[in-house]
Parts: C-alpha cells; structure tokens; sequence
C-alpha cells in the first residue's frame, strides 16, 4: 500500500486528508474537507473534526447527574449536537508527541465549558500501523468532577476519491442487528429495536441507496454494534467502492456507531474548488449512544475523576 498518507491540523484535531491508492495505483484524497484551516474555522458540517465533549445529540440540551441539573448551550434547535457551539471540533489542541507514523493531539476542558460539569484532560491519537492502517485513540480523564464523556471523529468518507460524487453506489456491510430510533428532532426515542426486514439492514452488504427511496432522507442513525466477541474489539463496518476498487474495514470498542450519508450537506465548497453535494461522504461515527445522559437504559456515558474514558477507531484499507 505505498504513498497511504494522512495529513492533520490541531485545529479540531482534525483529519484534513487520506490519500490512498486505487486498484491501479492512482492516488486521491478520500476525506471531504477544505484547503485552508480558516475553512475549518467556519465550517458547520464537522469535516474531519474529533467532537465533543459528548458527541451526537442530548435531548433539550440539558441532563441531570447526581442531583444537579446541568442546563448547556443548544445548537441544534432547543438540543445540544457535538458538545455545542464551540465543542472539541472549534479550538486549537495542543500537539503532543509526534513521528512520522504518529501524533498526538491535547486538549483541557474546563468546568463549565458549553455547560459540562469539571475539568478534563482529553487527547487523541493518530498512528499509521504497517503500510494500511490507520489507528485512532481518543482518550479523556475527568479530573475533579463526574461528567458525560462521549468523543467521536467525524470524518466524511468517499472511497471514490471526494471529488468523485456521491456515495449512493458504494456497498456497505454493518455488523448491528439493531438500532436506536429518533424522533423528528433526531433525539432517540430510548426503544432499541432490531433491524430485520427494514432498510436498516446491511448485515449483508448492499449498495447505500439501494433502499434510499424507503427513508425520509437517508441514513442518520446510531447502530448498536454486535458485541460477538466481549473484550475485543468489534468489527463495524466494510465499505467498498467498484470502480476505485478501495475498500475501508473498521473496528472499534465503543458499543455504537452512527451511520450518517451526509444528508444535510448542502452544496459545500471544498478541497480544489470542488462543491459537495447531498450524499457526497459518509460518516462512521464510533460512539456511544446519542443522548445517552437522558436514558438509563443506553449503556453510561459518565466517567469518574481519575478513570480513563478510551474510544479506538483502526481501520484497514485496501484496493483490488
């Protein structure tokens, strides 16, 4: 897998660029995103970016832990998406240790920052392991108080190359049975319900929008991930692309992932000029479940002071 190259910027611990071979040894950039880091700085689609502190949606932008309400700062409508306004994705991380095969991005949350209970320390690593892999280590220790902690990358994915159109034609495989079903404000119900004989289903691999005209508009969902082996990680996805002949493997430890089509991208101007349309990327966003502070039956999102919080991300490409 020669010339497989990733390039970051610490502004959001963002994800800028993956460039990868096809079949026939063609390079392109397979993530979306912008050419300046200025683009990053006004952008509202979340490109590349890790968010946080709780990433995806928390109903009414408010939850309560240990007796307190906890009142934070809505961007979504009356709800809170990828830890507000100026979550992970909108400030400069500190650069850590770095090499040419890794870097370390940091960054400290302070108490009350867009509502969040107590102090934590966070980062997140990028790491190229052997010729094909690119592993991701979200880490966040709270310090002084209990709090939510839900981090997530959110890159948008065109195995195509990103200037290729949409990703309506690629195949995708996704190892979870079941989902988390939302209401119209996309805040889950609290029902875990199995994916069986709906167009939910990619146990087997099929074309994304080979049952696009069953949704109202896409996918944008949390999958709960099968949990086949406890204590590895789980296998979450297989994403191929026919004519690049690339293929993108995914493996996690987090027990969901939300599966977006980019269904709110609205004609975007990226990288070379290029304008993203509806459909252009697709997310895998490793996480716990959306909202999770709002229902005890979704697996905890609150870390106590001094315990370790750890989101892995590895994935593996290839093109044949």
């Amino acid at each position: 897998m020669g010339d497989f190259s990733v390039k970051l910027t610490n502004y959001g611990a963002t994800v800028i660029s993956v460039i990868l071979p096809d079949k026939n040894g063609k390079l392109d950039d397979i993530v979306l995103g912008f050419d300046s880091v200025d683009d990053y700085k006004n952008d509202t689609t979340y490109f590349g970016a890790i968010v946080g502190r709780v990433a995806n949606r928390i109903g009414r932008a408010q939850f309560t832990l240990d007796g307190t309400d906890y009142k934070l700062v809505p961007n979504d409508g009356r709800n809170m998406l990828h830890g507000g306004p100026k979550g992970f994705s909108e400030v400069i991380w500190g650069v850590g240790s770095h090499d040419d095969n890794h870097v370390t991005f940091t960054y400290n949350s302070f108490d009350g920052e867009e509502g969040f209970p107590g102090d934590v320390a966070v980062s997140v690593t990028y790491m190229l392991v052997e010729t094909n892999k690119l592993a991701v280590k979200m880490r966040a220790m709270p310090l002084n108080k209990r709090t939510p902690v839900n981090l997530a990358l959110h890159a948008y994915w065109n195995l195509g190359g990103h200037s290729s159109g949409d990703i309506l034609s690629h195949t995708i495989q996704l190892l979870a049975s079941e989902i988390t079903p939302v209401d119209e404000e996309l805040i889950p119900t609290g029902e875990i319900v199995a994916v069986k004989d709906t167009p939910y289903d990619f146990h087997k691999p099929r074309e994304i929008g080979s049952m696009f005209t069953q949704l109202p508009d896409g996918y944008d969902i949390n999958y709960v991930l099968d949990n086949v082996n406890p204590g590895h990680l789980k296998k979450v996805a297989v994403v191929q692309e026919g004519v690049s002949g690339r293929k993108l493997e995914l493996w996690t430890n987090q027990p969901g992932v939300q599966f977006y089509t980019s269904n709110m991208l609205d004609n975007v101007k990226g990288k070379g000029g290029f304008v993203y349309a509806q459909y252009a990327g697709l997310c895998l966003e490793t996480q716990g479940f959306p909202d999770a502070v709002n229902h005890p039956r979704f697996p905890s999102q609150i870390v106590n002071p001094g315990d370790i919080y750890e989101n892995i991300m590895i994935y593996r490409f290839t093109a044949h």
